[in-house]
């Protein structure tokens, strides 16, 4: 069978903004060249915030690489998902397919792109096969796709328009209508969805895709050598934890920081937690937060900053337990997949992707989201609770490798070109 030629698209490029969701894209464009064979462009999209545009032609490379493309996509309603720029970005996306032709056309996103990409690729490419993967619920949810209400952080399970209108008073119902109706109009051309867990691909069956065109295929992280566990004492304690990602409102980065304060209180000043992580596009008034709760924290609490993917093996090495303190529901937090990767129990919020991929008592532990008391709680038992550690760090189950991830998605495609043809013949 021909391998078929991919187009990757993102809503960002791991070099401007290291998310999960650009990581995971990028290396498995990476796998399917290296271990495939497979010829991919990897396409990412910039805006202000990341790059300038530049004259003449929308497109710009990334470093000295001919296969990686960012387009410069800053016209972009953000409510609607929908890419405003008629007279620019749109007929040079179209010609960009035209020169390109990808026999698959695999979606990572649609921030900035825009929805309507799809209907392009549809009309621009009839034959081609457009797969999508859902890494999180911005189509579902105009907050941000956090699927937690805005004035009072509560978990929402799902999005209805008066739900929505009680967020976002100053937005007519009706627009929430028909927000929901043209995102579901162009998910209509999609070939196949991919869901990375059970938990997400229920809430897209829930709002309304087929469940038939959702598969779940896991994401995976490039093999590494575990770090050892921290060496001890004859005294000494599990009681170093680490937080790893970027620093944001909903990543629970102060449900942590109480956490830590209310240890603190309790007369325990000898455990560590290190934040690992940036703030970018935070408010001043977030940052003023985080810093402040670190302070009061009476130097159990490191701000480390930012780190880069090569440093974190380094990084884990000096942790026993990876803390995921998230107050929204997550969907497969490629943390997770880092720390089991290093052999270090997770201990986590218990909803959504993070209480399907950490198993409470057996890998990990779970507490309450967005409480603080029992964070602290299950923070007290890692570090007091005899023989813990050990039997959680035995109990991890190592994640998919990305090589299996690469092929998995290459049989995938493959499998719906031997059914196009089917069609067509």
């Amino acid at each position: 069978m021909k391998t078929p030629r991919v187009l990757y698209i993102c809503h960002n490029h791991p070099s401007f903004h290291p998310g999960g969701t650009e990581i995971f894209a990028h290396d498995l464009f990476g796998a399917m060249k290296r271990d495939h064979g497979v010829d991919a462009m990897f396409l990412g999209c910039a805006d202000r915030l990341h790059r300038d545009r530049r004259p003449g032609t929308l497109f710009q490379t990334v470093g000295r690489s001919a296969d990686e493309m960012v387009m410069w996509a800053g016209h972009f309603d953000r409510f609607n998902l929908s890419q405003t720029d008629l007279h620019a970005v749109v007929p040079e996306f179209g010609d960009f397919l035209r020169v390109y032709k990808p026999d698959v056309v695999h979606f990572h996103h649609v921030l900035l792109v825009g929805v309507e990409a799809i209907f392009l690729v549809r009309r621009v490419l009839p034959r081609a096969r457009i797969v999508m993967t859902l890494h999180d619920y911005f189509p579902i949810c105009a907050h941000e796709g956090q699927m937690v209400t805005v004035k009072d952080k509560a978990l929402c399970d799902r999005a209805t328009p008066d739900a929505c209108h009680a967020c976002f008073p100053e937005i007519e119902l009706d627009k929430f209508v028909l927000r929901r109706g043209q995102i579901q109009a162009m998910f209509g051309l999609v070939d196949q969805f991919i869901a990375p867990s059970q938990f997400l691909r229920q809430r897209y069956i829930d709002w309304g895709l087929p469940a038939q065109k959702i598969v779940v295929l896991r994401n995976a992280r490039p093999a590494v050598e575990p770090a050892p566990p921290r060496s001890l004492g004859a005294n000494d304690r599990r009681d170093t934890f680490g937080f790893f990602g970027n620093v944001s409102p909903f990543k629970g980065v102060p449900v942590a920081l109480e956490a830590a304060q209310r240890l603190v209180r309790q007369g325990d000043t000898r455990f560590t937690l290190s934040i690992h992580g940036g703030m970018p596009f935070q408010t001043p008034a977030f940052k003023d937060q985080v810093e402040s709760l670190a302070r009061k924290s009476l130097g159990t609490v490191a701000l480390r900053g930012a780190y880069k993917l090569p440093e974190l093996r380094q990084l884990i090495a000096a942790v026993d337990w990876v803390v995921v303190p998230s107050i929204w529901w997550e969907n497969a937090p490629l943390v997770i997949q880092e720390a089991f990767l290093h052999r270090r129990p997770v201990i986590c919020s218990d909803i959504g992707g993070m209480a399907e991929a950490v198993r409470d008592g057996l890998d990990g532990l779970h507490f309450r989201v967005g409480d603080p008391v029992d964070l602290a709680r299950q923070m007290r038992r890692a570090m007091d609770e005899p023989g813990l550690w050990e039997r959680l760090a035995g109990g991890i189950t190592p994640p998919p490798s990305l090589a299996d991830c690469a092929a998995e998605h290459l049989a995938l495609y493959n499998t719906l070109s031997v059914d196009q043809r089917r069609l067509s013949a």
